[in-house]
């Protein structure tokens, strides 16, 4: 039997049934599609330029751009209609910074996920044997939860400002032959930004991940568990102090009751007192 199945035999992998490790598992998966969707991205648009003397025109102007979407420096030469002559433009913004952020965000949450992981499947008895642990793993969680937030924030803004600078409309109203009435200038097509709309999805989708496996975390550490001997110390306190009181009620009032009947009852002198009365009455009679 290879290691492999010992492991999952010995009942090794039954960690990943529990939340906190499922959640560290699907955190890894959704990690490596949103750095590959958008660290692995390449795309560009074609135009198309038809100027009055044909011989000048060019019906098919490629222009590529990918990460990490500098596109001030993605340059391309358009004709100006006039001739044999070219004119060199650029495309305009600069998205690297928060396309940069993201997808390091996206690198360092797959590794300490897939670390996680493996400490909780193959030691998680370390993990638990003291505070140091949970306690470090809390603190990571709520700093990659704050960094998902804020990168898929900017990215979404990097990615609406990419958009707007590769949109054929945009791009051709940089052409000055396009500025003529007399040139005919078109988009052949657009470019295809699907696999950067889904890199944002999943940005959201991390964020929530981490958000939601904050707790589980911090039920681990010691901090959760003196939480809770804090409130169970009151409420038992209060249990006690109230089943106390009410023996003491009881008792006092099974004992004044006995004291009271015992009271109202009279006692066999003074019945005897009573009922001697007439007889010695009537005796000198």
């Amino acid at each position: 039997m290879d290691p492999v199945s010992q492991l999952a035999s010995a009942g090794t992998f039954r960690a990943l049934k529990e939340p906190l490790a499922f959640l560290r598992a699907l955190e890894l998966l959704f990690a490596i599609f949103a750095f590959a969707t958008c660290g692995g991205y390449s795309g560009g648009l074609r135009l198309s330029v038809d100027c009055i003397n044909k011989t000048d025109s060019n019906l098919s102007i490629d222009i590529a751009f990918a990460y990490p979407f500098r596109l001030h420096q993605v340059t391309f030469e358009v004709p100006t209609c006039e001739g044999k002559e070219r004119e060199k433009l650029a495309l305009i913004g600069d998205s690297s910074s928060s396309a940069e952020f993201f997808v390091t965000v996206a690198v360092f949450a797959f590794l300490y996920s897939l670390a996680a992981t493996v400490v909780y499947i193959f030691f998680q008895n370390k993990y638990r044997e003291n505070n140091r642990g949970p306690l470090i793993d809390f603190i990571v969680t709520v700093v990659f939860s704050f960094l998902w937030l804020v990168g898929s924030s900017a990215w979404a803004k990097g990615l609406s400002d990419v958009k707007v600078a590769t949109d054929p409309k945009e791009v051709l109203s940089l052409i000055s032959a396009c500025k003529q009435p007399s040139n005919k200038c078109m988009a052949v097509h657009s470019p295809v930004m699907s696999s950067l709309n889904t890199s944002v999805v999943f940005g959201f989708l991390n964020f929530i991940l981490w958000a939601g496996n904050i707790w589980f975390v911090f039920k681990e550490t010691g901090w959760h568990s003196s939480g809770q001997r804090y409130l169970s110390d009151p409420m038992e306190k209060r249990s006690s102090s109230y089943n106390q009181g009410r023996y003491n009620q009881d008792s006092y009032g099974s004992g004044a009751g006995y004291s009271q009947q015992a009271n109202l009852g009279p006692s066999s002198d003074e019945f005897g007192q009573q009922s001697s009365g007439p007889d010695s009455f009537t005796n000198p009679i």
